[in-house]
């Protein structure tokens, strides 16, 4: 079976580069394919580098709060590029201030996001939902 492929980074003007390197490691070690764009993507060097690689997700980290502005018409922009069935994740803290996740949440599906994750989640959170949302069973692991 081919490695399902994943683009990941840090979107907008964060500089935030050690979390995407622990989940591209987290990714990689759970048997994903990754390209790992680093810090201040673009929405379009996101959808450039999926087209480019064939991608069957793209993962969007923030952390300097700035996300939700940052993400806005991702989704829409994906459809026109023909990008209509590839999974959108965003993670991080993605919000200004305190806010209930729940409404984020909400704000962010809104958006076109299929998983939301707050700050601090773990990157096997993450790759359950991979898993779960590509139909793929979880690696065994050996003792």
């Amino acid at each position: 079976m081919d490695k399902k492929k994943l683009i990941i980074g840090v979107i907008g003007a964060d500089v935030h580069a050690v979390g995407i390197s622990i989940l591209q490691h987290a990714f990689e070690d759970a048997g994903f394919d990754v390209t790992n764009l680093g810090v201040m993507v673009s929405q379009e060097e996101y959808i450039s580098a999926a087209i480019e690689t064939g991608a069957d997700a793209i993962l969007v980290s923030s952390l300097y709060g700035h996300g939700e502005l940052d993400c806005r018409g991702l989704r829409d922009k994906c459809n026109e590029a023909g990008l209509k069935d590839i999974l959108l994740y965003v993670g991080g803290n993605i919000v200004v201030g305190k806010q209930p996740f729940n409404e984020v949440e909400k704000r962010f599906k809104a958006m076109g996001f299929d998983r939301v994750f707050g700050p601090g989640t773990a990157p096997e959170t993450t790759i359950a939902a991979l898993y779960e949302d590509f139909g793929m069973e979880a690696p065994k692991t050996e003792d």
